[in-house]
């Protein structure tokens, strides 16, 4: 019977190549598996094979460039057999927020081909209540020669978890080896097999618990998240209505030893926040109304950001003022600009026609697809710093670095609190 207990004799092939899958494929390797990783992006594919990341992570390019020239990770667009495939690709949602599968799907039905029994499949991505199980039905639709655990438990040749990623964008490499890991096998079986794999690279404990349960505790955990930043936000409003400094306000209740207010801003962005908790409503919605209200508050934040860019913009007495948003990330210092709010309120100030938008981020290279339609121009910072409205959106560090005297004369607004108590 297969197991996970050396490194050099373990192949991990991993399906999806970006923030998650990419640094999870530099670790194991680092560890000494041989990683196999699979996307479709053939520009992504090339750079990988050269050693360096097409993503901005600390210390990823360095960890890479090592493994790639040891011959323990290599980047493909062509599926190959393994021991073991990790399937860490986007789950979005579409339409009235329903979850979206089909990369998930495409790349399950990829890895069915190349199975061989005692293989292990493991589920990276964020995904709703019984999506391993789905999994495990598409592989047999696709191989009926095989014992998938959804048909026998017992008896499967070919075993099935959920351990999904828990890791903050910038800390990515650290997160990946030490945090703790949930580890929910479709039987005991798989989930023993899921936690020798981990452990090979994983120094966090691993929890085991059944599939379904860590699907929902990856949900869980991003609309806790959500649902405590739905309240910062809404007594930012609040704190604006009367007058009131939020930031001072949040300093101050969080002086009480069982309060710890978080930070609002303009929106909550990234794939996780921004996009799980619509998993739970979908799955539960007459069950899950304050997970929805949340998701409802947060959501409007940008709206509400870019009607103070409006006021802002009228009464600054410029007939036709420039209008810079500092930041497009989700999150200070990274490069991913994924349901962003900062990017959602520079489209939306963009199409008021208040002024001339622009915007400035130090980790874009290319203004993201929905500015590009709205035809925001990305500058640099001295370019951004004369402008006549200034909206700080993302605490860039290099935006600290801003002394008052250069915004002197501007209009500024700073949802994020980057120049708090100024």
């Amino acid at each position: 019977m297969k197991s996970f207990r050396d490194p050099a004799t373990v192949t991990a092939s991993i399906y999806g190549l970006g923030y998650v899958g990419l640094p999870t494929a530099a670790v194991l390797a680092d560890a000494g598996i041989t990683v196999i990783g699979v996307d479709v992006n053939e520009a992504a594919v090339a750079s990988i094979n050269n050693g360096r990341a097409h993503i901005v992570e600390t210390n990823l390019d360095e960890v890479l460039g090592r493994v790639v020239e040891r011959g323990k990770l290599r980047a493909t667009i062509v599926p190959a057999p393994a021991d073991v495939f990790l399937i860490a690709v986007p789950t979005p949602f579409k339409g009235d927020k329903e979850p979206d599968l089909r990369f998930v799907e495409s790349a399950s039905r990829m890895i069915a081909a190349q199975l061989q029994p005692g293989n292990l499949v493991i589920l990276e991505s964020t995904s709703p209540v019984g999506t391993t199980e789905q999994i495990s039905r598409w592989l047999a639709e696709e191989r009926a020669d095989l014992v998938f655990p959804h048909q026998d438990g017992k008896n499967c040749s070919v075993h099935i978890a959920h351990c999904p990623e828990r890791i903050l964008p910038g800390r990515v490499l650290h997160e990946v080896v030490h945090n703790d890991r949930i580890v929910g096998g479709m039987t005991a079986r798989c989930s023993e097999l899921a936690v020798e794999f981990y452990s090979l690279a994983v120094k966090g404990a691993c929890h085991v618990t059944n599939a379904r349960t860590a699907e929902l505790c990856k949900l869980s955990e991003n609309a806790f998240r959500d649902v405590n930043i739905a309240f910062a936000n809404e007594l930012s409003l609040i704190c604006d209505k009367f007058g009131i400094d939020v930031w001072e306000l949040i300093g101050l209740t969080n002086k009480h030893p069982r309060v710890e207010i978080l930070r609002p801003g303009a929106g909550v962005g990234g794939h996780c926040i921004a996009v799980d908790p619509w998993f739970i409503v979908d799955m539960a919605p007459g069950l899950s109304r304050l997970i929805a209200t949340a998701r409802r508050i947060n959501d409007a934040k940008p709206h509400w950001v870019a009607d103070k860019i409006r006021e802002a913009a009228l009464t600054c007495g410029k007939q036709e003022p420039t209008i810079a948003c500092m930041g497009l990330a989700y999150k200070p210092d990274v490069d991913d600009f994924r349901e962003s709010p900062a990017v959602e309120v520079t489209a939306l100030a963009a199409a008021m026609g208040i002024g001339r938008v622009i915007a400035c981020d130090p980790f874009a290279e290319v203004a993201p697809p929905e500015l590009g339609q709205a035809q925001v121009p990305l500058v640099d910072l001295a370019a951004a710093l004369e402008a006549d409205v200034i909206v700080f959106l993302t605490a860039h560090t290099v935006f600290k670095s801003i002394e008052p005297a250069q915004l002197a004369g501007r209009a500024v607004i700073d949802p994020c609190g980057l120049f708090e108590g100024q």
